[in-house]
This record gives C-alpha cells, sequence and structure tokens, in this order.
C-alpha cells in the first residue's frame, strides 16, 4: 500500500539550503517535510576544516555543521525523512515526490535545494587525500595553504579564476592542463601569464597522489607528459581540482527551465522557478559562488518565497492549517 505524506512545503536536499528553508517554514506553521537524498549535508559532510561560516571564532568540522543545523531544523518542528526521491511530478497540484522507498510525498510549494558536486579526477588515489591536501574550492580551502606550494588542474575559467585567487595566498601555484591551450576566456588567461607566481604545466594530467597516510597529507602529484608519456613528481602542499561542477538536478529535467550547464533557472534577484510553487536554492541555482553561507542564504529567501506563494495563492489546505507567519 502506498504510504501518503501531505503537507504545506516540502523541502528536497539535506545541505545548508535546505536545512535553513526548513527553519524558516518551521517557524512559519507549516509543517515543513525535508527529504534528505542519497547524500545528506552535501559537501560539508566532505569538508575538514570550516572557517568561514559566521558565528564560529574557531574552526570548525562540516559534519558537525550540518548536524547542527539537522538538529535546529527539527528542534523548530521540522520533519526530516531519509529516502531517496526517484521521480517529481510538477505538472499536477499538489507536487508529488515518489521515493524509492515507496513514500509518496505531496506539497503546494516544493523547495529543490539538491546542491551540485565537484567534479573529480577519478583517480584512486585522489579519494585517499580529499580533505588533506586535496580540495575542488579555493575559496573554501585556500586560506590554509598561506605561504604554500599548490597546483591547479583544469583549463577553462574556473580553473584560472582559482590559479588567479591561490596566487594572493600560496608561495606558488601551478596549473596543470591536459592540453597545449587554455578555454578560459582570453583576458583571465592573459591576466595569468603575466602573474609572477603562477606556472603552467602544458600537456599533463595528474596520474597520482603522492604523500602520507598516517596522518594523511599530500606531499606531490606525479604528472604524466601526454605526448612523451614520461611521469614525474611535482612537489606540493595542496592541490585544487577545478574542472566543473554537476548540478543535482536531472529529477526536474523537462519540467522547469534550466540553462545549458543544468543549473535551474531562477528569476534574477529570487529562488522562483518557471513553475510557480516550485523553487530552487543553494548550489544547484548557483553556478557562481556555491559557498555554504550563500546556500543558507538562498535557502531563507526559498521560504520566505514559498510562505508568500502559498498565503497569496490561498491553497485551501494550507492556509487552513497556517498559524504564524515568517519573521526575518
Amino acid at each position: 500500500m502506498t504510504r501518503e505524506h501531505k503537507t504545506d512545503i516540502i523541502i528536497l536536499g539535506a545541505g545548508p539550503a535546505g536545512y535553513t528553508a526548513a527553519i524558516y517554514a518551521a517557524r512559519a506553521s507549516r509543517k515543513p517535510i525535508l527529504i534528505t537524498g542519497m547524500q545528506p549535508g552535501g559537501q560539508l559532510v566532505t569538508t575538514t576544516d570550516v572557517e568561514n561560516y559566521p558565528g564560529f571564532a574557531n574552526v570548525i568540522q562540516g559534519p558537525w555543521l550540518v548536524e547542527q543545523m539537522q538538529a535546529q531544523a527539527e528542534h523548530m518542528g521540522t520533519r526530516v525523512i531519509y529516502d531517496h526521491i526517484a521521480e517529481i511530478v510538477t505538472d499536477v497540484r499538489p507536487f508529488r515526490l515518489i521515493g524509492d522507498s515507496g513514500g509518496h510525498y505531496l506539497c503546494d510549494a516544493l523547495i529543490y535545494s539538491t546542491g551540485a558536486q565537484a567534479k573529480w579526477l577519478g583517480i584512486p588515489s585522489e579519494e585517499a587525500f580529499r580533505g588533506f591536501g586535496v580540495s575542488a574550492c579555493a575559496t573554501c580551502d585556500g586560506f590554509f595553504f598561506r605561504d604554500k606550494r599548490v597546483a591547479v588542474v583544469g583549463g577553462g575559467n574556473t580553473a584560472v579564476e582559482e590559479a588567479l585567487y591561490l596566487a594572493n595566498i600560496a608561495s606558488s601555484v601551478t596549473l596543470v592542463h591536459r592540453r597545449d591551450t587554455l578555454r578560459a576566456e582570453r583576458v583571465l588567461q592573459d591576466r595569468m601569464f603575466a602573474h609572477p607566481k603562477i606556472a603552467v604545466r602544458w600537456n599533463s594530467e595528474v596520474d597520482s597522489f603522492v604523500g602520507n597516510n598516517d596522518p594523511a597529507k599530500i606531499e606531490a602529484i606525479a604528472l604524466k607528459n601526454r605526448t612523451t608519456g614520461a611521469i614525474e613528481q611535482l612537489a606540493l602542499d595542496g592541490v585544487f581540482v577545478a574542472i566543473g561542477h554537476a548540478p543535482a538536478s536531472a529529477l526536474l529535467e523537462g519540467k522547469v527551465e534550466l540553462h545549458a550547464d543544468g543549473y535551474i533557472k531562477v528569476k534574477p534577484g529570487t529562488t522562483t522557478t518557471s513553475v510557480p510553487g516550485l523553487f530552487a536554492a543553494g548550489d544547484v541555482a548557483d553556478g557562481v559562488y556555491r559557498q555554504a553561507v550563500t546556500a543558507a542564504g538562498l535557502g531563507c529567501m526559498a521560504a520566505l518565497e514559498a510562505d508568500r506563494y502559498l498565503t497569496v495563492h490561498a491553497v485551501p489546505d494550507s492556509a487552513a492549517s497556517r498559524k504564524g507567519a515568517i519573521v526575518a
């Protein structure tokens, strides 16, 4: 027998955007349900030291921060359900989310906050040092490599921008690119080539990450020359993989407007999508900043807008159950 769960607002995704949306929706007495998906906590659960989230003078751990967000959301009245959504029906009201567990989740407003995943190289040794010298976010982790030697892997705008950012922090930056030309915009290339602290290794790809295992710490990367096949080690203290991100928007393909790269289109300055009542928050709709604090801000916006949508459209069940208003 199909189990149905009906409420005013459902939040899909358990990262900073999702939990913040849940907190605000719960404060409005919307009785939100948050469905975690396959990776509760998002990218924060794979992050060790977090030093740039406001409110904490000392370094905190990513998984701990997610736990606190969940505890706060549940304390406010959010129901957290561990399920993976396989299908979303958006062409009828209420929206219907169908889970792998067999559960059906119905809502009048949906906040989609499934995030985005960094693309990795897929090398076996990469996983061993992820978070221990290997990162996919210079603005998140660059501070920890002040006056140290780092490398950036990639050849697009993101890679060049991260190289330029790191050049203001690290002692030296090596851009590793598998071709002999870059895909980045010319103005970024010119700026990078002119920087005295940045060098480029052309026609090279990472063969392996080299370092200690106890404690885990990267010490070098083995680079393979794609022209000669020769392999040599480059000693360094950190590596930033900058080959792009993949937004987790597959469930909405063909149902809402997406950008060419898969990010959900929202009305500028809002979280509203092309489908009334469906809101997108966090990295799944943000291909620029991708920070925990900006995701949390977008989650707040989504909850405010979802609450306003339900009030303006006077959805019967929602209007009847509403007992309060969101207070910013």
